[in-house]
C-alpha cells in the first residue's frame, strides 16, 4: 500500500510521511559534504520516501541537494521543504538555500520559529510579506511557518495576502496542542508534526506505554508504528527520521498498512493527556505552555 497523501489548501498533495533531515544528521557546520548525511538521505530515497523536510537551521541542505542528484530521481518527484533561519530577508535566505540544494525552487518554506522575533509584531509581519514575495517569484511553491502558537499567527493574518499553508510542530501524545489544532483547522491550515516517537523514546515510561504495547502486538507492528499511524489518522502529516533502513522500511511499509479504530485513537490521545512533555523549544515556550 502506499503512502497516503495530504492535499494542502493551494492544491499541492505530498506524501503525509516524510523523512527529515534534521535532529539525526544536523551538523555544526557546513564547511563540507557530508557523505554519511547524503548516504543517509540517498537510503530514504531509494527506499521510496519522496517528502523531505530540511531546514537552513540543521545546515544540511548541501547534503540534501547532492542525495537528491545522485539518487537518480527526477527532482518532480519530490515534495521537499526547507525552513528560514531567521525571520529577516528570508527571500536572500532562501535563495542562498536554494543555490546550496542546486535548485531552482522548493515545494515548501517555512519560517523556522517566531521567537527570533524577540515578540514583535511587526517583524513577524514583515517576515510574511516577503515569504509571500518567495512565493510569487516561484522561489517557493507553498509558504508557511513552524513552532507558531496562536498569538504569532493571529499578528502574521491581520496582513497576509496568502495565509500560511502549513504550521510545523512539535505534537505527540505527550503534546496534542489541541487548542492549535483546533485553530488551524478552522483557519484551513495544514498541521505538520515532528518528533512524533517522543513519548517512546525520550518520555518513558509514561502512561501510554501499555497501549501501544497492546496495540503493536495486535496488529503485529512496532510501537513506533502505531505512534506514526495515530498521527497520520488525526489527519497530520508526520516527520521522522532514521538511519537504520530495516526501521524506514518498516515505516513505509506498515504504517500505510493498517488502521486503528476511532476507540484506540481515542484511547492514544485520552492517556497522552495524562502527561505532559515537550522535548524542543521548552525554553521558548515557557516550562508550562503545553498548546
Amino acid at each position: 500500500m502506499a503512502v497516503p497523501e495530504f492535499q494542502l489548501p493551494s492544491g499541492a498533495k505530498l506524501p503525509q510521511l516524510a523523512y527529515g533531515t534534521g535532529t539525526l544528521w544536523i551538523k555544526e557546520n557546513e564547511a563540507d559534504i557530508d557523505r554519511p548525511t547524503v548516504d543517509g538521505i540517498k537510503l530514504a530515497i531509494e527506499l521510496g520516501y519522496r517528502h523531505l523536510d530540511g531546514a537552513q537551521y540543521y545546515k544540511t541542505e548541501a547534503e540534501l541537494g547532492v542525495a537528491v542528484k545522485e539518487s537518480g530521481v527526477p527532482r518532480s518527484e519530490f515534495f521537499i521543504s526547507t525552513k528560514a533561519i531567521s525571520p529577516v530577508d528570508v527571500e536572500g535566505s532562501l535563495r542562498t538555500s536554494l543555490q546550496k540544494l542546486g535548485m531552482d525552487y522548493v515545494d515548501l518554506y517555512l519560517i523556522h520559529e517566531p521567537f527570533s522575533a524577540g515578540g514583535n509584531e511587526q517583524v513577524l509581519q514583515d517576515a510574511w510579506r516577503g515569504m509571500e514575495g518567495c512565493l510569487e517569484k516561484g522561489l517557493a511553491r507553498n509558504i508557511g511557518v513552524s513552532n507558531f502558537l496562536i498569538p504569532h499567527l493571529d499578528a502574521v493574518l491581520k496582513i497576509a495576502k496568502v495565509k500560511p499553508m502549513v504550521n510545523q510542530v512539535e505534537l505527540h501524545p505527550y503534546l496534542q496542542r489541541t487548542q492549535l489544532v483546533d485553530y488551524l483547522k478552522a483557519q484551513d491550515i495544514a498541521i505538520e508534526a515532528y518528533a512524533p516517537l517522543g513519548p517512546l523514546v525520550k518520555a518513558r515510561p509514561g502512561p501510554i506505554d501499555d497501549v501501544t504495547a497492546r496495540l503493536a502486538e495486535k496488529y503485529a507492528v512496532s510501537e513506533s508504528v502505531i505512534l506514526l499511524r495515530w498521527v497520520i489518522q488525526l489527519g497530520i502529516v508526520v516527520i521522522t527520521t532514521s538511519g537504520r533502513k530495516e526501521r524506514l522500511q518498516e515505516y513505509l511499509k506498515q504504517v500505510p498498512s493498517f488502521q486503528l479504530t476511532d476507540a484506540e485513537v481515542q484511547e492514544i490521545s485520552a492517556e497522552g493527556k495524562k502527561k505532559n512533555y515537550r522535548a524542543f523549544f521548552a525554553d521558548a515556550y515557557g516550562k508550562d505552555c503545553f498548546d
